[in-house]
């Protein structure tokens, strides 16, 4: 464990009849990072969270919480601040009572002039100081789940832990809490713990980013090493988009599509390869003498995303920014080329 680690699981498992939610997970997070889990359905991401906040029993393992072993202690002693897909507010409360909840069930409950205050600091740092005797039902989904990450926070929480927060809110709001969410988090300095399906949502709030596949860490990275230089193929196709391009592979390079790329580590290193290239590392120019026409053009506003049938019949995705793609419809003739960027490369087959 490094002098930086403030949470450290170890070697966690459980299973649930024959399903093996966690096997063997290890997770190290510093002081005040942001982690995201990330992963498909069942993959244990929200086992391991739940297991850290005292929730779900292990078969084995060890949960450290600066420097102290919880695995066996009850919830409530943990310090955690927990904020739920489903809002949990009480409904005959109002948003400042919500908060301030967590502070009347401590041991040596907290004076009530120092709960209102406290109460009043944080639905001012969620922008939501103006709504403090609102109740939960005069309150939109955004702002209820802005009262559920107060209340969390108001026990100034040891570790945060947020179990696909955003999920039931629509994408405006999603966008724009997600942002309050890591603001918060980096003003505070909290050591925090996010779970959730959304790629686009783990990539843009967490410093580091852990795919987990049946029960273990594939890879945890910062986000741009994760989706740039995946270390297995699970999470090259998991994160992202990829286009599967068959080529020959000779050492630490692959032929595809008329160019040579590099592979990066933990590609197959000899014989059939299929690279796994992203959308955006394919330049696409209209051309009548092109090697490549456009089936379909999907228009996403700052880009476009172009579906490529290619002489030769392979079919390939390619983003573009809209500028670039402008006049380049179905049916256009285009020369299709890859940028010189390193790619995951996976065994035929």
């Amino acid at each position: 464990m490094s002098s930086s680690t403030y949470v450290q699981l170890v070697d966690l498992s459980k299973h649930f009849g024959k399903v093996r939610a966690l096997d063997g997970l290890n997770l190290e997070i510093a002081q005040g990072e942001l982690v995201a889990l990330l992963g498909p359905s069942g993959c244990g991401k929200t086992t391991a969270l739940r297991a850290l906040a005292g929730l779900q029993e292990l078969d084995r393992g060890q949960l450290i919480v600066d420097g102290k072993d919880v695995t066996f202690q009850n919830a409530n002693k943990r310090g955690m601040g927990m904020v739920f897909q489903a809002y949990s507010l009480f409904p005959h409360m109002t948003a400042r009572e919500n908060v301030e909840y967590g502070l009347k069930l401590r041991a040596h409950k907290t004076a009530s002039d120092k709960r209102k205050a406290r109460s009043a600091e944080l639905l001012e740092l969620v922008g939501l100081s103006t709504h403090a005797n609102h109740f939960p039902h005069q309150l939109s989904g955004g702002q209820q789940q802005r009262v559920a990450l107060a209340r969390a926070l108001a026990i100034s929480p040891k570790v945060l832990l947020l179990d696909e927060p955003l999920s039931a809110l629509d994408a405006k709001v999603r966008t724009q809490l997600r942002e309050e969410i890591r603001r918060i988090q980096m003003e505070l300095g909290t050591t925090t713990l996010f779970v959730t399906h959304d790629q686009e949502e783990a990539l843009s709030i967490a410093d580091r980013v852990g795919v987990m596949r049946n029960g273990q860490l594939e890879q945890i990275a910062a986000p741009a090493e994760l989706y740039d230089r995946p270390k297995t193929a699970f999470v090259a196709e998991f994160v992202g988009l990829t286009n599967p391009i068959a080529g020959k592979v000779s050492s630490s390079s692959i032929e595809v599509l008329g160019s040579v790329l590099k592979t990066l580590p933990g590609s197959v290193t000899s014989g059939n390869g299929i690279a796994l290239v992203r959308p955006e590392s394919i330049d696409v120019v209209a051309s009548k003498s092109g090697n490549a026409t456009v089936t379909s053009a999907s228009f996403l506003g700052a880009s476009c995303r172009l579906t490529i049938s290619m002489t030769d019949g392979t079919r390939i995705t390619a983003q573009l920014p809209s500028l670039d793609a402008a006049g380049i419809g179905a049916g256009a003739s285009v020369q299709v080329s890859l940028l010189d960027m390193p790619v995951f490369v996976k065994a035929a087959g």
